[in-house]
């Protein structure tokens, strides 16, 4: 049996395989903002967070930086709403779930995030190549 340790790692490099087919653009672009949303998260909270990369994503992503944003909400919303486990266990939105549930859960989505994105992070600096702003 895995620990939850081992789940964490094991779905944030599942998810940079499943983007590595991506052109060069989306993963410098995704390997920089993955990068920035843990100090987002520290700084903001995960909500404000969240709502900055849907807000940058647009409602119709078509460019590799709103495609970039898009699916790294994706990631996240993909680990904490996942049915076998997660803060909001098979939740079609994570923002909704966030401002619907109480705050004991906003507090451990937002643990469970940091703790995900620090495996996410390392997967995506030893995949995805690096952009010129960092």
């Amino acid at each position: 049996m895995m620990t939850v340790e081992q789940r964490r790692a094991a779905d944030a490099l599942a998810r940079v395989n499943e983007l590595n087919s991506r052109s060069e653009g989306f993963k410098k672009r995704y390997r920089a903002y993955v990068d920035r949303l843990c100090p987002a998260i520290v700084m903001n909270g995960l909500g404000q967070a969240l709502a900055t990369e849907r807000a940058a994503a647009g409602s119709n992503p078509q460019k590799d930086d709103e495609r970039a944003h898009h699916e790294l909400y994706m990631s996240l919303q993909r680990w904490l709403c996942r049915p076998d486990g997660g803060v909001y266990p098979s939740k079609p939105d994570l923002l909704q779930a966030i401002m619907s549930h109480e705050e004991s859960f906003y507090l451990r989505a937002q643990a469970e995030a940091l703790a995900w994105l620090d495996w996410h992070k390392k997967f995506c600096r030893a995949s995805f190549p690096q952009g010129e702003e960092e």
